[in-house]
């Protein structure tokens, strides 16, 4: 939340270890949302309403600028979930260091209709024109069905339950970390929660247990029924759009009010998967780059774009221009620090007329697995061509992101890779190394260009298509590729000739953490 001049993160935290459990609210502030300080826990089980866990949830603003947490607590080692809240004990401290939990908390608990171990989350609330306060809640029915249940209230500590949700979707399993926010369609400004004016949408993301992506969807509030429904080519579930095609869950987004912006933020698990790694980190899981987040113009997609603030990171650059590259060529960047990056280029080519067939077999394959088909290394047609990031001088070690382009029966398809198959040396059969991806939805028949943003990071690379319409990102542990021994490279291994029509890439200085 952003309040006072100052940008509050709350997490997920175990102070005792790097492994889960023992979970708090760690918190840490920011005046910029780069430099953090971190401060004590905001909130931690204390009380029989959260003895068990203080999980996830959210903050809102209340009209006279008090903010208010609401955050799951656990009860008992069933792991029954309810729904409490926290005010800061002092608003004249600026950074809100401590925080109580009144005793009248639970507000909420689930009543005989719902999964007592499936009733998590609580969004920001929203306020509609009745003067009543509505928030979501994420849950599960029987047999799969996902669930944004609604609740009402006027005073926000008295809580009623809606008769019918938000929405809800067969098939879907558990949703956690729920999120319901307006979007412009007129513009890239962010909206408040509770905005109501004209020419908006609405959207609703939900982190799915089962799949561990993120998923979301474009539609239309009702607010007389109060009930959300999905543009019709809007899909629910697994076949639906996704925030982040990579390692990125449990997001959660914001209205940021001193610049007129919507910022998500993800989280970015290990994939080295083993706790034995992790204790010997002593740290695991990242935040994500903060990114602004708004509609596309078409109204069928979101973008996503890192803050603007991240720039003030970049240090030595390097540029090029107009550079051809034919098949097989490799190109290595030079003069920067490969592997802590922010890499900007943009991609030409004279035809389609190189692009392979889309095999009709794939229509019902997730991107992922064309990627895993069609990897780097498979020479193509038009691409695949992009960058191979953290890679070591003899490419033993490297993840390449790219761009391939196939003719599909009306259209054509350009596949986004962002493949960690050949990150590391490493032999750990429990490693987590997929060739993530994601469809890329422009129009490539009157600009035949595509843009790539990459921001390397020793053992993350986040990556956004096509000014961000389509994101991935990757976790990767090299062994050869670190430090001053990574190594950028831009490729083509298509018969066609790609040019590079600009690259820029900056060395990246070190945030500020205290």
């Amino acid at each position: 939340m952003y309040y006072n001049g100052v940008y509050h993160l709350f997490y997920q935290y175990n102070p005792n270890g790097s492994v889960w459990g023992n979970i708090v609210w760690a918190h840490s502030v920011s005046k910029d949302l780069i430099n953090w300080i971190h401060l004590e826990p905001a909130i931690y089980p204390s009380k029989k309403f959260d003895k068990y866990g203080t999980w996830s949830g959210s903050a809102t603003i209340l009209p006279n600028n008090k903010p208010v947490i609401l955050y799951t607590g656990v009860v008992d080692s069933h792991d029954t979930q309810v729904q409490n809240y926290a005010i800061p004990v002092n608003l004249s401290d600026p950074f809100l260091r401590k925080w109580v939990k009144p005793n009248n908390n639970p507000l909420i608990i689930p009543d005989n209709t719902i999964i007592k171990t499936k009733f998590r989350d609580p969004t920001t609330a929203w306020m509609g024109q009745d003067g009543l306060w509505r928030i979501v809640i994420a849950s599960m029915r029987k047999h799969n069905r996902g669930m944004a249940l609604l609740y009402r209230s006027r005073d926000f500590i008295k809580w009623a339950k809606a008769q019918h949700p938000l929405h809800s979707s067969p098939h879907t399993g558990n949703w956690e970390c729920p999120d319901f926010f307006p979007v412009s369609l007129k513009n890239t400004n962010g909206l408040d929660a509770s905005y109501r004016g004209k020419n908006t949408k609405h959207v609703l993301k939900n982190s799915l247990d089962v799949t561990r992506f993120e998923y979301y969807t474009i539609g239309m509030y009702d607010t007389k029924k109060d009930r959300y429904i999905p543009d019709n080519n809007s899909i629910d579930g697994w076949r639906g759009l996704r925030l982040d095609y990579g390692n990125f869950y449990a997001s959660k987004s914001f209205y940021d009010p001193t610049k007129n912006r919507r910022i998500v933020w993800g989280w970015t698990n290990e994939s080295d998967v083993l706790p034995d790694d992790e204790i010997k980190k002593g740290w695991a899981g990242i935040q994500a780059i903060p990114r602004k987040l708004w509609l596309d113009p078409s109204g069928k997609q979101l973008i996503q774009w890192p803050i603007e603030e991240l720039e003030t990171l970049r240090k030595q650059n390097i540029q090029l221009n107009n550079k051809k590259l034919s098949k097989g060529e490799v190109f290595e960047v030079k003069g920067i620090s490969a592997s802590q990056a922010d890499v900007e280029v943009s991609f030409s080519f004279s035809s389609l007329n190189n692009a392979e067939q889309f095999d009709p077999n794939w229509a019902d394959l997730y991107a992922q697995d064309v990627c895993a088909i069609k990897g780097s290394t498979i020479q193509g047609g038009l691409g695949p061509f992009g960058l191979v990031t953290l890679a070591s001088k003899n490419l033993e070690e490297y993840t390449p992101v790219f761009f391939r382009v196939f003719k599909a029966r009306k259209n054509y398809k350009v596949l986004m890779c962002s493949d960690a198959r050949r990150s590391t040396m490493r032999q750990n059969e429990a490693m987590h190394k997929p060739s993530f991806a994601g469809y890329v939805d422009v129009d490539l028949v009157d600009m035949k260009t595509l843009s790539l943003r990459s921001l390397i990071d020793n053992s993350v690379v986040e990556s956004f298509g096509a000014g961000g319409k389509t994101c991935i990102t990757s976790r990767v542990y090299p062994t050869l590729a670190i430090h001053d021994n990574a190594h950028l490279f831009v490729f083509n291994n298509g018969s066609e000739t790609i040019t590079i029509e600009t690259l820029n890439a900056w060395s990246m200085d070190v945030s500020k953490m205290h």
